[in-house]
């Protein structure tokens, strides 16, 4: 069966003379509905010894608070120090409040506090009978009811607080007597202040009672506005309350809704890319097909030779920015790589296969990559060519070249050949130095491409392709072109092969300078081109702004394969010992071998 745990109030073991801490009476007020609790400590002297049910077996005190637990009597007037109960030392588990003690308790006769002084020194909140104070008991439940009307009760002089104390029932008789009191209109203004016969007189010649109807008038309308003021103040403060709230609330629809809109915009570019991509590879496998088919009528299938499969072998990663171009110096197994983060990047392709080195110096762009002996010549949209000494891969020179971005750099005959707006510029090579020989024109456009081939340099810009005699350097034919600009060119032994900015690849004989096909199959420009040539066959490899790489047979000009592992457009090719180098817009650089 569960046991008490009943909080004590204070009492002597003999007729209760303790004083009742502020607690108790909050702690009864919700059973004997007693007024609030004040701050000072309550005297508390009962009329009759209490039973000792009702008191607390470590302090003897009678309960404060008493309540139900599984465990043993407790009293909180004498707090347990642990969570177990100080009697049977079981674990203190509070079930319920104990009304019917509680009541019992409140049934207590006790002696009026009025009635009630301090015991004496050596006694502090100890309490007995004053003979001189109030004669009455009441129940403790209905102590706060008696004591607030108690004839003992101290009060003081409404007219005056310097006034000595009184007892309630002295205070009539005291105003009778008082020299402090004061006009009944006095918070309008009036000075008077008197006994109880000058304030009769007073107010019969007082200025104010005449007005009294009219001032207590104002003053009530003086209230209702206040009242009502009040009233506005509080609507007020409770329409900005909901005001911010629905600020708050339209700043997190706000945010929700942008949040929303930018996944949205997010998923769409998203989807528009992946579909973009997907029509790309569909029209690829398209013209495979295509060109499959192509071979089986042309009965040339066995030609395709599984060993001439080219595979990606491997990824330099390191750039920052696009790679525009690519250069091979063969006898160390180098690659320069140049991109848009201004740097040239060298990679070891024989050993470690990894960056040996990246050098600084342009201010934009680097879009040539050349070399000449031991020397690298790179060209950029900061106009300039830098030297650079592949031995020690510092750089040795800078020459401020053109009036706009060096777009491509060839080298022959000891000579150096770039290419911007309008303009070709020839540089004889002395050392380090780069001295300006000639400066050909007749160009109405871009110098894009740049091809030295034996005695002849190959230029392409807009549609035409000028051939022009290394050695005199005049111009010696043209060729027009169609579907655009041209951006590349490649020279076999037998063709000239360029790339246009309409997804063409035209091919003339070298000889004759006749067109001899047009080979499609891209669905982007065609930005760069690259020969490897064998004694058995000559292959020409296409880089494109559709994210691939083709290689074409020049024996029969059909595609022999695909390849598509860069994830943006391939802008650059190289070769070396048959190895294919191709740099892209995703800061790559890949190596293909059979």
């Amino acid at each position: 069966m569960g046991c008490l745990r009943l909080t004590p109030r204070r009492s002597d073991s003999a007729i209760s003379v303790r004083s009742l801490h502020s607690e108790s009476s909050m702690s009864l007020r919700s059973t004997f509905s007693l007024p609030e609790e004040e701050e000072e400590p309550e005297p508390l002297v009962f009329a009759e010894q209490p039973s000792v049910k009702l008191c607390c077996q470590l302090c003897c005190s009678v309960f404060k608070d008493p309540v139900i637990t599984t465990c043993g009597a407790v009293g909180s007037a004498c707090p347990p120090p642990s969570e177990k109960c100080p009697v049977d030392n079981a674990k203190l588990t509070v079930v319920v409040n104990n009304i019917a003690v509680a009541e019992q308790i409140g049934e207590l006769f006790i002696h009026c506090r009025h009635g009630c002084r301090a015991a004496g020194a050596g006694k502090p909140g100890v309490f007995e009978v004053d003979p001189r104070g109030c004669p009455f008991t009441i129940k403790l439940s209905a102590r706060k009811d008696h004591e607030s009307s108690c004839d003992y009760r101290p009060v003081r002089c409404p007219n005056n607080p310097s006034c000595p104390p009184l007892l309630k029932m002295n205070l009539e008789a005291h105003l009778k007597e008082c020299e402090h009191i004061k006009c009944p209109h006095s918070k309008y203004g009036c000075t008077f202040i008197g006994n109880q016969d000058t304030y009769e007189t007073h107010l019969e010649t007082c200025r104010f009672e005449g007005l009294k109807e009219f001032l207590q008038q104002t003053d009530d309308r003086f209230h209702e506005m206040h009242v009502a003021l009040a009233q506005k103040d509080q609507e007020i403060a409770f329409l900005r309350s909901m005001l911010g709230k629905l600020s708050e609330k339209i700043d997190q629809l706000e945010k929700s809704l942008e949040l929303k809109f930018d996944v949205l915009d997010e998923n769409q570019s998203k989807l528009s890319e992946d579909l973009m991509e997907f029509r790309r590879d569909a029209s690829m496998l398209n013209d495979e097909l295509s060109h499959i088919n192509a071979r089986l009528n042309m009965g040339i299938l066995g030609s395709y030779d599984p060993q001439q499969i080219f595979k990606c072998k491997g990824t330099f990663v390191g750039h920052q920015g696009p790679v525009w171009c690519l250069c091979v110096y063969s006898m160390g197994d180098l690659l320069f790589s140049g991109s848009s983060d201004k740097t040239i990047k060298v990679w070891d392709t024989c050993t470690t296969y990894k960056c040996q080195k990246t050098l600084e110096g342009h201010d934009g762009i680097v879009l040539a990559l050349c070399i000449q002996g031991c020397k690298l010549y790179s060209g950029s949209a900061d106009c300039t060519i830098i030297v650079w000494d592949i031995q020690n891969l510092q750089k040795v020179n800078t020459i401020r070249a053109h009036d706009n971005p060096v777009c491509t750099l060839v080298s022959s005959h000891n000579m150096l050949f770039s290419g911007s707006l309008k303009a070709i510029k020839v540089w004889d090579i002395v050392g380090t130095e780069l001295r300006l020989k000639k400066e050909l024109t007749g160009l109405n456009h871009w110098v894009r491409a740049l091809v030295a081939a034996q005695t002849y340099l190959y230029s392409g810009s807009y549609q035409t392709i000028k051939i022009w005699d290394i050695r005199t350097l005049d111009c010696i034919h043209v060729l027009q072109t169609s579907g655009g600009s041209v951006y590349s060119i490649a020279v076999t032994n037998h063709h000239i092969v360029c790339g246009t900015y309409e997804n063409l690849i035209h091919v003339w004989d070298i000889e004759s300078k006749e067109q001899v096909r047009t080979l499609t199959g891209h669905v982007g420009t065609v930005y760069a081109l690259a020969v490897i040539s064998t004694p058995d066959q000559t292959k020409v490899f296409s880089a494109s702004y559709d994210r691939s790489l083709r290689v074409w047979s020049m024996d029969n000009m059909i595609c022999t394969q695909t390849l598509l592992r860069h994830q943006g457009s391939v802008t650059a090719l190289a070769v070396s010992r048959g190895r294919l180098f191709s740099g892209a817009v995703d800061s790559t650089v890949k190596v293909w071998t059979c």
